[in-house]
C-alpha cells in the first residue's frame, strides 16, 4: 500500500510540474508528462502485454493502454497521465477498504497437537505427534488436545468436540470408545491406543480439506474487469471503423480520420467509471464495517447482492454456543411427599449449584451461573467428582448425587428417564431421585428474524448444517423456520452436503455459508461467499472467510446483503450516467476536431 501511494504521489508531483511550470522548451514539459505516465501506468502497460500474450485481449488494462497511447499519439499528454492516475487512485481506494477489513489471524495449525505423551513401559515420553506410530499407547491429560485418532483403553472423561463436529455439548468417553484428534480433553486422564498415523488423523484430514477446497474455489472477477470485456472491444472496433470507413467512402485523407479515431479512443476511456466504481464499492465496504461487518473485497460485496441460497452452521452461529439451564423439572414422587419435605425447583437448582460449584466442567458452570447467588462454601462438607458420571457431595445434612444416567445406575437410584432436547442432569437427594435439569444451547434472539428477513431480500432457500443430534437440530430448525437441516455431520459430511446444496443453485445466484468453528473452514472455502461469526469464531474460520461478522449477530448478514444491493444499484447508476455522457462526447469527438472536445475527455 505504501509503495502504491508513493508511486501516485511522485506521478502527481511530476504531472503538476508539467502542467504549471513555464518552461521555454515544450520538450521539457513533455518529458515530465512521459515520466509521470510511465511511473503511474508502467505496470498497467506490462499487464496488458502479458494478458495479450495469454490471449486475454479485452480487459481494463488493454483499454487503458490503447486509450492513453492514442492520447500520446495526438499530443494530449496530460490526458494520458490523468487517465492512468484516475484508475490507480480508484484502485487505491478499493485496496484501502479491503485492507481495513482484514484481521491478522494466527495459523490454522492450532487444530493439530504438536506433541503426544507416549507411554513406554512405566515411563511417559513427550514426542512429536508425527513420530507416533499405529499401536503406540498415548496418555492425554485434562486440558490437552487429542493428538491422534485412537481407542480408549483406560480412563473416563468428557471431550469438547465442538471444533470438529460443532456439537455444543461435551461428549463422554470411556473404555472402548473412539477419540478423534483435534478434540480437547476436559477432565480425567485417558489412555488411548493409536489407530491412525498423524498424516491420516482427523485433524490432518480437515486441514487437507481446507487446503484443497480453498485451491478449487474460483476467484470472482472485479466488476470493472467484467465491464471492460464488453466495453473495450466495442470502442476499439468503432475506432477502427472510424479510421477506415469514412475516408474510403468520402474520399478523404486517412490522417484526419485516424486523428479522429485516436480522439475517439481517448474520449472513450471510462475515467469516470474507473474511479466511480471502486469508490462505490469503497463506500459499501466502509458502510458495512461501521455496522460491524468486515468485507474482504469488492467482489464479495457484489456476490452478496446475488445471494440465492444461505447455509448456516448451528452452534455459535444460530445459537449462542454456550450452555444454559433451560428447564428445572421435579420428580413425580415429589407431589406425594409431605409439604415440609417437598423440594421446590428453586431448592433443586440451589443444591445442584452447591454440588457443582467446585467443578470446571462447562455444564457445572452453567448450573452455578443459573443459580446466580453466592455459594456458602462452609455448607459443602464433601464433594467428589466422578469423571464421566457426575458428582457425589455432602451439602449440609443432605447427600447429593448429581450427573448423568450412569451415576443414577451406579448408586442404584430409581429414576424416570427424561426425553428432552439437551443434556439431562439428574439429581438425587439422600439417595432418592428428586428431579433433573435440562442444559442446552440457546437460539440467538435475532436468528428467527434473520431467516425471515433473508426471504424478503431475495434469498430463495435457507439450510442448516450441524454436528448435533437429530432431535436438537430439528428443534432449532422448527423454532427459527429454516427450510432444510442436516444433523450429526462431521466436516467431510458437511462438504458433501454443501456440494449437494450447490447443485440447486441457479447460474447467476450465489451460495453463502455462515459458520464459526474450525470444522466450518472447508465449507467456508467451498461457498461463493464464506461468512464467519468473528467475535466467538475460530481464527481459522475468520482467516478463510470472505466476510467477518464481528458482533456475532446473524441479523448483520441481512444488513450486509442490503448494503451490497444498494452499492450495486449505485454502481449501475454511475455506469448509465457515465456512458450516457461518453456517448454524447464520442459523437462530438468523431465529427469535430479534438480541440472542441479536449476538455471533455475525462
Amino acid at each position: 500500500m505504501k509503495k502504491e501511494l508513493l508511486k501516485i504521489l511522485i506521478s502527481v508531483v511530476l504531472f503538476i510540474v508539467g502542467l504549471c511550470a513555464n518552461f521555454n522548451n515544450e520538450l521539457v514539459n513533455t518529458v515530465f508528462f512521459i515520466i509521470s505516465y510511465l511511473i503511474i501506468g508502467g505496470e498497467i502497460i506490462i499487464d496488458a502485454l502479458k494478458n495479450l500474450v495469454h490471449g486475454e485481449l479485452f480487459d481494463e488494462c488493454f483499454l487503458m493502454t490503447v486509450a492513453t497511447v492514442a492520447a500520446i499519439a495526438i499530443g494530449e499528454y496530460p490526458e494520458a497521465v490523468a487517465v492512468m492516475l484516475f484508475y490507480e487512485i480508484g484502485e487505491l481506494f478499493q485496496d484501502t477498504a479491503v485492507d481495513k477489513s482484514r484481521d491478522a489471524i494466527e495459523s490454522l495449525a492450532k487444530l493439530r497437537a504438536d506433541y503426544a505423551n507416549v507411554k513406554r513401559g512405566n515411563n511417559i515420553e513427550k514426542i512429536d505427534s508425527k513420530d507416533v506410530k499405529v499401536g503406540d499407547v498415548i496418555v492425554i491429560k485434562p486440558g490437552e488436545k487429542v493428538p491422534l485418532d485412537g481407542k480408549v483403553i483406560e480412563g473416563i472423561s468428557t471431550l469438547d468436540t465442538s471444533a470438529l463436529t460443532g456439537e455444543s455439548i461435551p461428549r463422554g468417553v470411556e473404555f472402548g470408545d473412539t477419540v478423534l484428534s483435534g478434540c480437547i480433553n476436559l477432565n480425567g486422564v485417558l489412555t488411548v491406543k493409536v489407530e491412525k498415523e498423524f498424516s491420516n488423523s482427523t485433524a490432518s484430514k480437515i486441514l487437507e480439506l481446507i487446503e484443497n477446497t480453498d485451491n478449487k474455489k474460483a476467484k470472482s472477477e472485479k466488476f470493472i474487469t467484467k465491464f471492460a470485456k464488453f466495453y473495450t472491444p466495442t470502442v476499439v472496433i468503432l475506432a477502427l471503423v472510424l479510421a477506415i470507413i469514412p475516408p474510403i467512402l468520402l474520399n478523404q485523407a486517412f490522417s484526419e480520420w485516424i486523428h479522429r479515431a485516436c480522439t475517439f479512443l481517448v474520449v472513450s476511456c471510462p475515467c469516470a467509471l474507473v474511479i466511480s466504481i471502486p469508490l462505490s464499492f469503497f463506500g459499501g465496504i466502509g458502510s458495512a464495517s461501521k455496522r460491524g461487518v468486515l468485507i474482504k473485497g469488492s467482489t464479495y460485496l457484489e456476490d452478496l447482492a446475488k445471494a440465492e441460497i444461505v447455509v448456516f452452521d448451528k452452534t455459535g452461529t444460530l445459537t449462542k454456543g454456550v450452555f444454559e439451564v433451560t428447564k428445572v423439572v421435579l420428580a413425580n414422587a415429589n407431589r406425594y411427599q409431605e409439604e415440609s419435605k417437598k423440594i421446590t425447583k428453586e431448592r433443586l437448582l440451589e443444591i445442584s449449584a452447591y454440588a457443582e460449584s467446585h467443578s470446571n466442567h462447562p455444564i457445572a458452570k452453567s448450573i452455578v451461573r443459573a443459580y446466580g447467588k453466592s455459594i456458602k462454601q462452609k455448607e459443602i462438607k464433601k464433594c467428589t467428582e466422578e469423571s464421566g458420571f457426575g458428582i457425589f457431595a455432602k451439602i449440609g445434612e443432605d447427600t447429593v448425587i448429581i450427573g448423568n444416567s450412569k451415576i443414577m445406575e451406579k448408586y442404584n437410584i430409581r429414576y424416570d428417564k427424561a426425553d428432552e432436547n439437551g443434556s439431562i442432569i439428574y439429581v438425587a437427594i439422600n439417595f432418592e431421585y428428586t428431579g433433573y435439569l435440562v442444559i442446552s444451547d440457546i437460539v440467538k434472539m435475532d436468528s428467527k428474524i434473520t431467516i425471515d428477513e433473508l426471504k424478503k431480500n431475495g434469498v430463495r432457500e435457507t439450510v442448516m448444517l450441524t454436528g448435533d443430534v437429530e432431535a436438537v437440530a430439528k428443534d432449532v430448525a422448527t423454532e427459527i423456520r429454516i427450510d432444510k437441516y442436516y444433523s450429526e455431520l462431521l466436516p467431510n459430511d458437511k462438504i458433501e452436503k454443501m456440494r449437494e446444496v450447490a447443485e440447486d443453485k441457479s447460474e447467476k445466484g450465489k451460495l453463502l455459508f455462515v459458520g464459526d468453528g474450525i470444522n466450518d473452514v472447508p465449507v467456508l472455502s467451498l461457498s461463493d461467499v464464506g461468512i464467519a461469526m468473528g467475535a466467538l469464531g475460530s481464527d481459522a474460520a475468520i482467516e478463510t472467510a470472505d466476510v467477518v461478522v464481528m458482533t456475532d449477530e446473524p441479523r448483520k448478514l441481512v444488513d450486509s446483503i442490503q448494503i451490497a444491493k444498494k452499492t450495486l444499484k449505485i454502481v449501475k447508476q454511475n455506469i448509465v450516467f457515465a456512458i450516457g455522457v461518453k456517448i454524447v462526447v464520442l459523437v462530438l469527438g468523431s465529427l469535430r476536431n479534438n480541440q472542441y472536445v479536449g476538455s471533455c475527455f475525462c
